[in-house]
């Protein structure tokens, strides 16, 4: 998906991933990975377990620090930039093992994902009144009447986040990172361990951020009826590398992914196996 700017120009990437390497002592976790994210795409990162994925997603937000290689987001160079600044910049994330409070409701731990964008010091916190009143106002009308709304967990808003099943949880999670008010939303396997219905209702979500709120969307995603559905680009990674990235049509068809996932260069094996019945492809989702 190439997105053009009105006087018909191809825009800027919204995040461009450059020669990114990442070491542990010596073991790479990344080589050379790069690639771009267009802003108001859906980009899918794939590959086998242990590719890189989950690596390469904290080095993009903030929590590990390439030794090598760059990246920009919105023109700028965020390589040294701290977590922190990252999620008041839009870079808004979830995380492949649930990271919520259990034993804080959904509205409060939705909550907690706009703190970065809050004003309020030490002491109107404290004492809670004047400013501090009325931001925390401004915050639960707005969480409550377009993410919780839009995300269809009205009925679950004031419950602990310990008694939901693990969809439910999910979908709270997603719900946390879009307070966040990101540019980029980064889903680090957003359906895995879901069921049929459960899976079927992400995949509309993460369609309806993109087309309904504009929101571009970076993915980590095992499921590959829906990654093959849902995206405009596909980045393939194995051992740390980038082996290829295109339209999924394209990158379906690669002998190197197809080699990486089954250990074989049939093509027609690889094909059924994207194609198979899955969830998103029930769904119809487009």
């Amino acid at each position: 998906m190439e997105t053009k700017h009105p006087g018909g120009s191809p825009a800027a990437p919204l995040l461009q991933v450059d020669g990114v390497t990442l070491a542990f002592g010596g073991v790479k976790a990344l080589t050379g990975v790069g690639f771009d994210v267009q802003p108001g795409s859906i980009t899918a990162v794939i590959g086998p377990n242990g590719a890189g994925k989950t690596s390469l997603f904290n080095t993009i937000s903030g929590f590990y620090r390439p030794t090598g290689g760059s990246i920009r987001f919105k023109g700028q160079d965020i390589t040294r930039i701290p977590a922190p600044q990252r999620a008041r910049m839009g870079l808004g994330r979830s995380f492949q093992n649930i990271a919520l409070f259990r034993g804080m409701t959904v509205l409060d731990n939705i909550k907690l994902g706009r703190h970065a964008h809050l004003n309020t010091n030490v002491l109107d916190a404290l004492l809670y009144f004047g400013r501090a009143r009325r931001e925390e106002a401004a915050l639960r009308a707005d969480i409550e009447e377009r993410i919780i709304d839009f995300l269809e967990i009205d009925h679950i808003r004031h419950a602990p986040v310990s008694a939901l099943s693990y969809g439910l949880q999910k979908r709270v999670e997603m719900a946390r990172a879009l307070a966040m008010q990101p540019q980029i939303l980064m889903l680090d396997e957003p359906v895995a361990g879901m069921n049929r219905e459960e899976t079927e209702d992400m995949a509309r979500f993460i369609l309806d951020v993109r087309d309904e709120w504009g929101v571009t969307v970076l993915m980590v995603e095992h499921d590959m009826g829906m990654v093959m559905d849902l995206s405009d680009h596909v980045v393939v990674l194995n051992f740390g590398q980038v082996i290829a990235q295109g339209q999924p049509a394209a990158v379906q068809g690669n002998p190197e992914v197809i080699k990486a996932y089954l250990g074989s260069g049939d093509v027609h094996d690889l094909r059924r196996k994207l194609h198979a019945s899955t969830p998103a492809n029930a769904a119809g989702v487009a």
